[in-house]
């Protein structure tokens, strides 16, 4: 599983890097708009905090093939390192996916909704495909359900295409894709967090912490017992 965050705001970066095993983060235009700053200053601000190993996906604007194509080289010269270039999957996206592929740059195609859209994808040279999980849910639909066809059309097809499951309000959602077997997710900050949370985790360290209190003392650590 590659943990991603799904956002550009740099104190929440530094503090998911510092704390949990970060595989990238993902924008988008929305995300971005967030910040009020230049959009350039963020992206390469986002770059120093997290190297150029790990994942940056940042997306296109056009919906023109041509314009994503000079969008997608014009990001992968100024930013480098280990980036993805969000590609939506209209028509044109697609058609912009061939012509990337061939180019070397390195894809992933985004506003999934439907298993369909992610094996056009993945056959016109996408390296990850980020299903709506959440947003799948929203409209009557099965988030969870869609992600698992993609999974089993991929391997049916023997696609080497890495689905990137993204929306989520909340952690058991992140918890069934995990289960079906998706190969990375996007969440915001508060879910990341909340991933890790549960009230008898901190009722055992509490727990811990007094039995070790009424023997050793306060604040005394292992390293500090004579």
């Amino acid at each position: 599983m590659l943990y991603l965050l799904d956002t550009a705001n740099l104190e929440s970066i530094r503090k998911a890097y510092d704390l949990y095993p970060m595989n990238g983060v993902t924008t988008n235009p929305t995300i971005i708009s967030k910040e009020k700053r230049n959009f350039l200053d963020i992206l390469k601000d986002i770059r120093k905090i997290i190297g150029v190993e790990s994942m940056l996906h940042v997306q296109v604007i056009s919906t023109n093939a041509e314009k994503m194509v000079e969008e997608a080289e014009y990001l992968n010269q100024v930013i480098g390192g280990n980036l993805y270039i969000k590609i939506p999957v209209i028509h044109e996206g697609i058609k912009a996916m061939k012509i990337l592929k061939n180019k070397g740059i390195k894809i992933t195609a985004t506003a999934i909704f439907t298993a369909q859209q992610a094996l056009m994808a993945a056959k016109a040279g996408a390296e990850f495909v980020a299903p709506y999980v959440n947003r799948i849910d929203n409209i009557s639909g099965n988030g969870i359900g869609v992600v698992t066809e993609i999974l089993q059309l991929f391997e049916h097809y023997n696609l080497d295409s890495k689905v990137l499951a993204a929306s989520f309000k909340n952690v058991q959602q992140v918890h069934l894709v995990s289960l079906a077997g998706a190969h990375s997710v996007t969440v915001n900050p508060e879910i990341l967090d909340k991933m890790l949370e549960h009230p008898l985790t901190d009722w055992s360290v509490n727990q811990f912490i007094n039995d070790w209190t009424k023997v050793y003392g306060k604040d005394t650590l292992t390293i500090n017992v004579k």
